[in-house]
């Protein structure tokens, strides 16, 4: 499981032209999942995300979570971050996984998203054409990928 996290001012996502999800001050999360995730990848990225300290706390130092700051999540799937690039100049998503695999791990990670943030997580439609906005603020990119981890 591979998730890039971005700390937003604002975000928003359009799905196949209608407005499905939007935040204010909060983390945007695209995730995209492979064949061999499973409940374990699902839990360490929730919990690792909702208690990362990336926000500025009184003295602009980062030490606060998203639910410190009672921050909203806007989550979108995105297989491309399993994209291949060493050969050739199209990339393989040969790792990504199928639709069937991957579509009940990304409702399971919001749910679990939803449960531990103790707020409703905004999304965008798996599959579907997608139209992210956001303002970065930092900017704070975060990348993890459960794979490369001992947890």
């Amino acid at each position: 499981m591979r998730v890039l996290i971005q700390r937003v001012s604002n975000a928003s996502v359009v799905s196949d032209g209608v407005l499905t999800g939007e935040i204010n001050e909060g983390l945007l999360i695209f995730a995209g999942f492979e064949d061999e995730d499973n409940d374990s990848d699902l839990e360490y990225a929730t919990r690792k995300i909702v208690n990362l300290r990336i926000f500025d706390d009184e003295n602009g130092v980062m030490n606060l979570s998203v639910s410190d700051i009672s921050g909203e999540i806007l989550l979108i799937s995105q297989f491309t971050l399993h994209a291949q690039t060493k050969k050739g100049n199209r990339p393989s998503y040969i790792k990504a996984a199928r639709p069937e695999k991957a579509i009940p791990l990304y409702e399971k990670f919001k749910s679990l998203l939803t449960a531990v943030s103790s707020k409703e997580v905004k999304s965008g439609v798996f599959g579907a054409d997608m139209k992210v906005s956001l303002l970065n603020n930092g900017p704070v990119t975060i990348w993890i990928d459960t794979k490369e981890i001992n947890y």
